[in-house]
């Protein structure tokens, strides 16, 4: 597919006795031929020496004078798209360049050389645009993993990598991939703090209150969903309430939180080298992270037998630390949780390692993606279980969804329960408040549109009480929360 797909070509006529018409606009240039003349023509020493926007502009303006000598002739537009595209093959990544520079562009899915889709605001779509051929496309993938000192070829045919920008980069290349080589890139846009994603709805204020409060009292989150439901954005969005005053370690398979905080040490695992040596997994860094005199550590996601470490470091010291994991909902968080703890070649007990989960995780957030592409908060909820009983959660909140319409939009409110009185009792020995939607006994909700629950009738005094914030120890002597799967759910 020509890269050049939408200048001017061949127009056919309607009319089913009639031929097709014949070319009527200029021909479209050869930006293979062209980029060619252009590499030619210069001294590839002296580009060298050029920071980048110096050796694009040099690029732009020969490529210009070449075109307007050898070239069609072209509108100024058709001219300048010309020129930037082929300045892009020689110096970017072609025609993601423009695709990297689009804001409303989270995510770019490469199936060879000749399809390209993008999503934009949750929902995916076909572009017309595409690599010019299967050599473009490897060359492509070639400057991105040698950025990072990586490499994809047959004996090692994928790979994780990530742009200057942070855009994380996976490759596949044939056999493994029927089509061609697939190259996905996942963009991360400007990190939103708490209040932003209050203003695009992904959580309210009062459960946006409640988790600054859980994170500034230490209580160590996990924050489950599936792929692309926000887990990364909403993780950096909780570090933002971390305090200033912390040794705060991050650790990644490929780097992508952005902690703005003043003393962050930021760990990256590493993939073999081509003898296959010199790996360091985030089990690894994890270990070692110990010995660096954290305060908070963030494991960007677990999802392999670091789980344990990670537990055992959760359990014994190292409070208010975060982490993100694969799951459907908050219940499999935990189940996923001990089912990766497992993983080591340590022989441990099921029962040993659900009371290192019971011991370590205070509260699950679990992240869901809706139907028009829309995330948020689905469920939180507080890890209720002890030792090594059964794994039991007690939802504090959660969002109801109402049922589609034509328009496809996830319409729905978010509903608030009591905190769980240990719960409570942690917040409130850290100075901390509890919202008043989450301090209300069960049965008595908040005043209407407050996050009562549904069929809870507003008691006497409630909507006064709702108006702000009430000691953690009342939020305790209210009584349990809402039990997921009432008072006997379990999961062994």
């Amino acid at each position: 597919m020509s890269l050049l797909r939408g200048l001017p070509g061949t127009r056919a006529t309607g009319g089913e006795d009639r031929p097709p018409a014949q070319d009527v606009g200029p021909p479209a240039p050869d930006l293979a031929a062209l980029r060619r003349r252009l590499l030619d023509s210069l001294e590839l020493d002296q580009v060298a020496q050029l920071s980048g926007p110096q050796r694009r502009a040099r690029l732009e303006r020969v490529a210009g004078q070449l075109l307007s000598r050898d070239g069609p002739l072209l509108s100024s537009q058709e001219r300048a798209a010309a020129v930037r595209r082929v300045v892009d093959e020689a110096l970017g990544l072609g025609p993601l360049e423009p695709l990297l520079a689009d804001d409303t562009v989270t995510e770019i899915m490469v199936n060879g050389p000749d399809e390209l889709w993008v999503e934009r605001e949750g929902r995916l779509e076909r572009l017309e645009a595409g690599f010019t051929d299967a050599e473009q496309l490897a060359t492509t993938i070639d400057r991105i993993v040698s950025r990072v000192n990586r490499r994809v070829d047959e004996s090692s045919p994928m790979v994780d990598a990530r742009l200057p920008g942070g855009e994380r980069v996976n490759v596949i290349l044939p056999p493994l991939a029927l089509n061609g080589p697939a190259l996905t890139i996942r963009r991360f846009p400007t990190p939103y703090t708490l209040p932003q994603l209050v203003d695009r709805g992904s959580l309210d204020q009062p459960l946006a209150d409640l988790l600054a409060g859980i994170v500034r009292a230490r209580c160590n989150i996990v924050v489950s969903g599936g792929t692309g439901t926000g887990k990364t954005t909403f993780l950096n969005a909780l570090s933002g309430l971390l305090p200033a005053d912390e040794r705060i370690i991050t650790i990644e398979d490929a780097a992508e939180l952005s902690l703005q905080q003043p003393h962050v040490v930021s760990l990256e695992a590493r993939p073999p080298n081509v003898e296959g040596r010199g790996a360091v997994d985030i089990r690894d860094l994890v270990r070692n992270s110990l010995r660096m005199r954290p305060d908070r550590i963030i494991v960007g996601e677990v999802r392999g037998r670091e789980a344990l470490d990670m537990l055992q470091a959760m359990g014994t010291g190292h409070q208010g630390s975060l982490v993100t994991v694969h799951a459907n909902s908050t219940e499999d968080a935990v189940l996923r949780l001990e089912t990766l703890a497992s993983m080591t070649e340590l022989d441990i007990a099921f029962e040993a390692l659900r009371e290192q989960v019971n011991a370590a995780v205070d509260v699950v957030v679990h992240l869901a993606r809706g139907a028009d592409g829309s995330r948020r908060v689905a469920e939180v909820a507080a890890v209720a279980s002890r030792r090594r009983e059964p794994f039991r959660l007690t939802v504090i909140g959660e969002f109801a969804s109402e049922p589609l319409g034509s328009d496809r939009i996830v319409r729905g409110r978010f509903r608030h329960h009591a905190l769980p009185g240990q719960l409570a009792e942690r917040l409130r020995l850290a100075g901390q408040t509890v919202p008043a939607p989450f301090a209300a006994a069960p049965g008595a909700g908040a005043a209407p549109g407050a996050g009562a629950a549904p069929g809870a009738g507003a008691a006497p005094g409630a909507g006064a009480a709702a108006a702000g914030a009430v000691p953690a120890a009342a939020a305790g002597a209210a009584g349990t929360a809402a039990t997921r799967g009432g008072p006997h759910w379990q999961a062994s």
